[in-house]
């Protein structure tokens, strides 16, 4: 037993964009069609008079033959113009209803003359330049309140953006980032010419002034703590007082020497530190032993899982700061943003070589567009009159040109019979 495979129901044809006012459009067709029929039909009415009540001689000739065109040239026009929405009293005469029967051709030669005809690349630059786009974006821009107002659609586009990505995608490439970037980095060089340059401008003397002073207020507030310490770690036997005067003396000595440290630039423990940090930097820089055990401190750090949770929260924290930045108008974001935009609108009304470039830009921009992207524009054209209902599309061109179709059929009523009265006088003339 074979299955058969189930048919897609291909989707209803789409109608076509309501026009403006149809209610009043529909009320103008009307009333010119009644014109135009009344015209006809009058014509009609007086053709049968005449016909009965004359002999077709002398001036009732002349007004046969008037009345004559005006139905042949008023019922031809009739035709045609019905022709085009619709069979004429419904009789499906081959090349009638030519809007529901050749939509698609339509839509096909719309969309090529729109290609041909507004997107060619020297249309759409010469459209450019003539439009001063760059001049008037520069005067927009240079207004606060406008200035204002795009700051703040980009930063609602950049939340938006934000919240489109996925937290855990951010996370993961911040994460990768941050660990390639520092696997990548030499580490142990970097901290030696770090350091070179710190001893060859004298920091480094400002970094031990501060390690120093550090050390003595971290002294000076556990002293007591010390203290205690100090007796739990020395001989039972040893009185009290003893234990107090020891410490006393390393405790005082100690500080002492950290005073002294810090105080004379010429001490002997800062030039030993001094050249311990120069030697320091030039392994780093040199050794390869020295550099291997801070690549292995650095893998160390890389694998470790608080810098793994730190570099997730970034993403997090960012997000949180932009949406609150985003939503406030007189946050430093929306402020920035607006002061860029006002300070490009200022650039390029000042710098005319910056506005040209700006405006060659913007014309090879839409050059590109135009030669690599008229095909899917065309198509769009194409594409968008297909799906229309055939008939209601009809029904809405009949509404947006029938009215002045309708001055056709009277104009057509009125010429056929002049053109019938004169052929009428012509043929008297020569018989």
């Amino acid at each position: 037993m074979t299955q058969t495979q189930p048919v897609l129901d291909a989707p209803p044809p789409a109608a076509p964009p309501p026009l403006p006012s149809e209610e009043q459009r529909a009320r103008q067709l009307r009333l010119m069609k009644r014109r135009a029929t009344g015209l006809l039909v009058a014509s009609s009415t007086l053709f049968v008079l005449v016909v009965v009540l004359t002999d077709g001689r002398g001036w009732a000739g002349y007004g046969q033959a008037l009345l004559e065109g005006s139905m042949v040239g008023g019922l031809a026009d009739w035709f045609a113009v019905t022709a085009l929405f619709r069979h004429p009293l419904g009789v499906p005469i081959p090349h009638t209803a030519v809007i529901v029967e050749r939509k698609n051709q339509f839509g096909r030669t719309l969309g090529e003359f729109v290609q041909q005809n507004f997107l060619s690349p020297d249309v759409i630059a010469e459209r450019i330049r003539a439009a001063g786009a760059v001049e008037r974006t520069a005067d927009w821009l240079s207004n606060p309140a406008n200035a204002r107002l795009v700051a703040e659609h980009a930063a609602n586009v950049a939340v938006g953006v934000a919240d489109v990505l996925r937290d855990e995608d951010v996370q993961r490439l911040v994460d990768d980032e941050i660990a390639r970037r520092v696997a990548a980095a030499p580490i142990g060089p970097l901290a030696g010419r770090a350091l070179r340059a710190m001893t060859d401008a004298d920091r480094h003397h400002d970094l031990l002034d501060t390690i120093l002073r550090s050390v003595q207020r971290t002294l000076l507030a556990n002293r007591d703590t010390l203290r205690e310490r100090f007796g739990q770690e020395s001989p039972w036997w040893l009185p009290d007082a003893v234990d107090d005067r020891i410490f006393d003396r390393l405790f005082d000595g100690v500080c002492a020497v950290l005073e002294r440290v810090t105080t004379d630039p010429d001490d002997e423990l800062r030039a030993q530190f001094e050249d311990w940090l120069t030697g320091l930097a030039d392994r780093l820089e040199h050794s390869p032993e020295l550099g291997d055990r801070v690549e292995d401190l650095k893998r160390e750090l890389l694998e470790n899982p608080e810098l793994r949770r730190w570099s997730a929260s970034l993403w997090s924290e960012a997000k949180t700061t932009l949406r609150t930045q985003a939503g406030d108008p007189d946050s430093e974001l929306r402020h920035r943003l607006a002061e860029t935009m006002m300070s490009i609108g200022e650039r390029l009304r000042t710098d005319p070589a910056l506005a040209a470039k700006v405006e060659e830009v913007l014309e090879a921009g839409a050059r590109y567009v135009a030669d690599h992207f008229h095909d899917e524009i065309a198509d769009l054209v194409t594409g968008t009159i297909s799906r229309w209902d055939g008939t209601e599309a009809s029904r809405r061109l009949e509404l947006l040109l029938g009215p002045d179709l309708q001055f056709i059929r009277i104009n057509g009523t009125v010429v056929g019979g002049l053109a019938a009265l004169g052929i009428h006088a012509v043929a008297r003339q020569l018989g």
